[in-house]
């Protein structure tokens, strides 16, 4: 995530049944551990940045249940950072369902397991269902970023004082607080938030070393990732979306694939549940008023970012965000095996010629 490319990109969702899709195509995402293993594998080799993985605890319902099956992340992490050498991979976790004192030392665990490749996204949460699961009642919006605070600062002690630490807060009353080891790197591993709400932005731009954004308005990016770095007053914050990718050799060929795998063969009753679960859970990083009309997106990319065109459409896109001053991209494919050969051999060499990456050594 430090490493030379301008910018950055990695695999979104992987972990989870459909990927990023609420499509009935077949040649959708299968996510057993073996595909996950091997498009990991190939991933690294095309010399991408980064996996990261969502936490889901139940799926998107319809025929598809898109993200009803997934691996717990931070388990798979471990896995497949032992798998690899040079990719980093992140875990996902819901800092409701977890005490920090248990998931600091999960966390330095993987940091050790990954030699310092490990990255933690700390999500503070919007599916009403899910909290259930666990027995939590979902808080009020900003009041779920002020608990997020309270637990990521007792982690950040954790990983970084050496002596035994006291800690009440309006959530946490902890005494005699110590665990070694330490992170490997002599620093905390890698935070990331995914909050694009006013509350969210505060929290990543005091304590995250990446944000990554929902792109509603293409127009405003530029403005928005402005906006983020004031906030972050100084501090190196590193800015990405979170996108999926359909590309074929013309743009005809891709808004016709996009079409079969939308309106054809589209999960649209997982899409209706997708928008009424996150209006119930008051989630603002997409205007709850734009949730409706963002449906064909849900089944393209579970919201995400469309990046639909031509090879040489993709890399425009992408060339455009990292000139309103993006730093990468995490990217869902409809099938990330069968589709990686066009990432690496047709977009990545453009984005080469566009002066934003350097071939994978």
């Amino acid at each position: 995530m430090l490493g030379r490319n301008r910018f950055k990109l990695g695999l979104f969702g992987l972990n989870c049944s459909n990927g990023m899709t609420m499509t009935k195509a077949p040649e959708r995402w299968e996510a057993s551990w073996e595909n996950n293993l091997r498009a990991a594998r190939l991933a690294e080799e095309a010399g991408l940045e980064f996996l990261l993985p969502i936490a889901r605890w139940r799926g998107y319902a319809g025929e598809t249940d898109t993200e009803g099956s997934a691996f717990e992340t931070l388990t798979w992490a471990a896995g497949l950072l032992a798998a690899t050498r040079e990719i980093n991979a992140f875990g996902t976790l819901h800092v409701a369902f977890v005490n920090p004192v248990f998931a600091a030392k999960q966390v330095v665990t993987n940091d050790h397991i990954g030699r310092g490749r490990f990255g933690l996204n700390v999500v503070s949460g919007w599916n009403v269902d899910e909290h259930a699961m666990f027995g939590r009642v979902l808080l009020e919006h900003d009041d779920r970023y002020r608990y997020t605070e309270e637990w990521v600062t007792i982690a950040k002690r954790i990983w970084s004082e050496d002596a035994p630490f006291d800690f009440k807060g309006r959530y946490f009353d902890l005494s005699g607080v110590l665990l070694k080891p330490k992170p490997s790197g002599g620093r905390y591993p890698l935070l990331m938030s995914a909050g694009s709400s006013e509350a969210g932005r505060t929290f990543a731009a005091k304590h995250a070393d990446c944000l990554f954004m929902v792109i509603v308005d293409p127009d405003l990016l530029e403005r928005d990732v402005r906006s983020l770095r004031e906030m972050a007053a100084g501090r190196s914050v590193g800015v990405y979306a979170s996108g999926h990718l359909i590309c074929r050799s013309t743009r005809k060929e891709a808004e016709e694939y996009y079409h079969y795998i939308v309106h054809e063969m589209g999960d649209w009753e997982a899409a209706e549940h997708a928008v009424a679960i996150r209006t119930r859970g008051g989630g603002l990083s997409i205007p709850p008023e734009r949730l409706p009309a963002m449906k064909a997106r849900f089944i393209s990319g579970t919201g995400t970012f469309p990046v639909i065109g031509s090879y040489d459409d993709a890399a425009a896109v992408l060339h455009r965000m990292a000139q309103a001053g993006l730093d990468g991209m995490a990217v869902g494919l409809v099938n990330y095996i069968t589709e990686m050969p066009t990432l690496r051999d047709e977009i990545l060499p453009r984005l080469e010629r566009l002066g934003l990456r350097e071939r994978a050594p």
